[in-house]
């Protein structure tokens, strides 16, 4: 597949957010390279006009404007929301990497999220952050489904990397993102990494727009035995599952000691907050 760079100027690189847990998202590219197959960033070709495939392009964000550290006092600031800071272009472009320099006096919450191993190439920046973790996403163990799904780094890089950031004295998080029904592994990723892991963060797989098709046709093909239950909850839109899951995660994490944080209600977390 050929891949569209292209290099765009943008006014600022802090934007307010509207994610339930940070005041400011920065997102250093529009488009992403891993282009996984359920990400719901895929909207943002409505606003940016490419008409190219998810994952097949990438919009270098350029910015002349120094972050304004000053107005970040207190606050949280989440590394990124609808890219990966960490997608292959990263290597050679290095804008990350100079954000985070930025930032480096910042006395704010930084959280860094990405499925990408890169990530240990900026360790030396990470360390001088006053406030950082690291979530590598991970939604499976089976390599075969996540090659399905995304062009990331694989999930043994990925559970590498978490261990890594860990033995440097990172604060981790494991990004337990997004939770397929009866798919994601979550209680073996959970004891598989426990001993390296800070945090677990949980969120469900949500379909909508294009890519819902795409992802039940996989389902189905892939899995068909659970045709009836994603049908139950995409189709027919039934929350049961989820909110078992819920109770299921919440005791087996409480029962074993484990922090974490439930995402599966973005709305409400955001109006609780």
């Amino acid at each position: 597949m050929d891949i569209i760079i292209n290099k765009i100027k943008t006014n600022d690189y802090l934007t307010k957010s509207n994610l339930p847990a940070s005041d400011y998202v920065i997102n250093s590219y529009t488009g992403c390279l891993h282009g996984c197959k359920y990400c719901y960033a895929c909207f943002m070709k409505r606003f940016t006009n490419h008409k190219e495939d998810w994952g097949s392009f990438i919009d270098i964000k350029e910015c002349d404007k120094p972050i304004n550290i000053n107005k970040l006092k207190g606050k949280s600031v989440f590394i990124s929301s609808v890219t990966d800071c960490y997608n292959p272009i990263e290597k050679e472009c290095k804008l990350t990497r100079n954000i985070l320099k930025q930032l480096i006096k910042a006395d704010a919450k930084i959280d860094i999220t990405t499925k990408s191993s890169l990530v240990l190439r900026d360790i030396d920046i990470i360390k001088q952050l006053k406030n950082a973790q690291v979530a590598i996403s991970i939604n499976t163990i089976n390599e075969n489904f996540k090659n399905d799904m995304d062009k990331a780094s694989s999930i043994k890089e990925r559970i590498e990397t978490l261990k890594t950031l860990h033995e440097n004295g990172i604060r981790t998080v494991l990004f337990m993102s997004p939770i397929f029904p009866e798919i994601t592994e979550w209680k073996e990723i959970i004891i598989t990494t426990k001993n390296f892991v800070d945090e677990y963060w949980f969120e469900n797989l949500n379909l909508r727009g294009s890519y819902k098709f795409d992802i039940l046709k996989y389902v189905f093909t892939n899995y068909p035995k659970l045709t009836n239950l994603y049908r139950e909850i995409y189709i027919n839109e039934n929350k049961d599952y989820w909110k078992n899951l819920e109770i299921e995660i919440n005791k087996f994490c409480k029962d074993n000691n484990i922090n974490f944080k439930n995402y599966f209600y973005h709305n409400k977390i955001k109006k609780n907050n």
